[in-house]
């Protein structure tokens, strides 16, 4: 199949993907788009890419769908977004593999499928962590200092979340070792998701930007509580949000795949 008809049936599967996703309100219009521009060059650079992606998306609509009402209720006084993704979570997840996908159409390499794979483990890892971790419950405690925090809160983990951390790059790594990446490559892949992941966890407890609401005598990461007060920064780089994390965190996944891949 040439390049061109790929690509034309890349698209029309992305668009139907992302319409399905805004009509069942896991993506705002914004990040229809953005899912759309990374179907497209998902299969431009093969159904492999085509598959892992697929995979990494489905699941986490799936674990976002689960337990919906009870997860918005215990983060929604935390985290600065919910509900809908936009182009900025999109891209957040999936701009290193997306980058790493047309890497490999313009200049063909298996080291572009590595550092992919390792990018979209680790995008899979921590949104089931995430997902897995506030569903489930238990008590989340900060990475640095071991102290318990509110549910939702960066930087902390939780037993189901770290397992479900572990299973989500396994399970990325495996898939891609099913449909055809060579076993020093996948397990590369996996190794460099629950890195990035690690990475993502590190940077929420300490430069992430953190809040305070004066009001409330609460820690959160809106700009302005749900209680409708301002917020003011308490710690972290204020330019540094949850999308600026994870996208490093993917960045992190992806270049540990590759030292990984390259000592096999």
């Amino acid at each position: 199949m040439s390049l061109v008809t790929r690509t034309l049936l890349g698209l029309a599967l992305a668009v139907a993907i992302s319409l399905a996703a805004r009509r069942a309100h896991a993506l705002s219009w914004s990040g229809g788009v953005a899912a759309t521009v990374m179907g497209v060059a998902a299969t431009a650079a093969g159904w492999r890419w085509c598959v892992l992606l697929l995979a990494f998306f489905l699941s986490s609509t799936l674990l976002s769908r689960w337990r919906r009402e009870t997860k918005e209720r215990a983060t929604r006084a935390v985290v600065e977004k919910g509900g809908a993704r936009d182009a900025w979570q999109v891209l957040a997840n999936g701009g290193v593999f997306t980058v790493c996908a047309l890497g490999s159409v313009a200049l063909p390499s298996a080291l572009w499928a590595t550092a992919g794979l390792g990018a979209l483990a680790a995008a899979t890892a921590d949104t089931w962590a995430t997902e897995v971790g506030t569903a489930v419950g238990g008590v989340p405690r900060r990475v640095l200092g071991w102290r318990a925090v509110a549910t939702g809160t960066s930087g902390a983990v939780t037993v189901a979340g770290t397992i479900a951390m572990l299973a989500g790059a396994a399970c990325l790594g495996t898939l891609a070792w099913w449909i055809g990446l060579k076993w020093q490559g996948a397990l590369a892949g996996g190794v460099g998701g629950v890195a990035g992941a690690v990475v993502d966890t590190l940077l929420g407890a300490t430069l992430q930007s953190q809040r305070w609401c004066a009001s409330c005598g609460a820690p959160t990461e809106r700009r302005v509580h749900d209680c409708g007060h301002p917020t003011a920064p308490r710690a972290g780089w204020g330019r540094l949000d949850n999308d600026g994390v994870n996208l490093t965190s993917c960045a992190a996944g992806a270049v540990v795949a590759l030292l990984c891949g390259s000592l096999s």
